[in-house]
């Protein structure tokens, strides 16, 4: 069992999901149960699975988690840019979340590789 507060792949996860909530905190009313929700279910989604994995027992388990955290990033990276195209994202704010959500990816694919590597 890991400790997933001490992955640097779920500190950064986490601080995507906080960014993607500030970020989504000025949608409009209409959009509260649709992209807003949507896009946090997404977020949230990958530092859970990340947790999740890390209280399974096994390097397998941990890696599938992990590849469905890499799943819901690209939800969220898609979300991203549905909000962006809906003009609902400010560009820096766009720019700087796909950002976030690009690296938190790669994170994440080292991550399951340096595993799938040690089976």
């Amino acid at each position: 069992m890991k400790d997933f507060k001490e992955l640097k792949v779920w500190q950064k996860s986490h601080k995507l999901v906080l960014d993607v909530h500030k970020a989504t905190m000025n949608f409009p009313k209409e959009e509260m149960y649709g992209l807003k929700s949507q896009m946090r279910r997404a977020g949230y989604s990958i530092p859970a699975n990340i947790a999740e994995g890390c209280g399974r027992s096994g390097d397998a388990e941990l890696a599938r988690f992990l590849q469905i955290s890499a799943g819901s990033a690209s939800e969220l990276q898609y979300f991203l840019i549905l909000a962006h195209d809906l003009q609902l994202l400010r560009p820096t704010v766009y720019e700087n979340l796909t950002d976030e959500v690009i690296q938190v990816k790669r994170m994440l694919a080292s991550f399951i590789k340096r595993i799938r590597g040690k089976s």
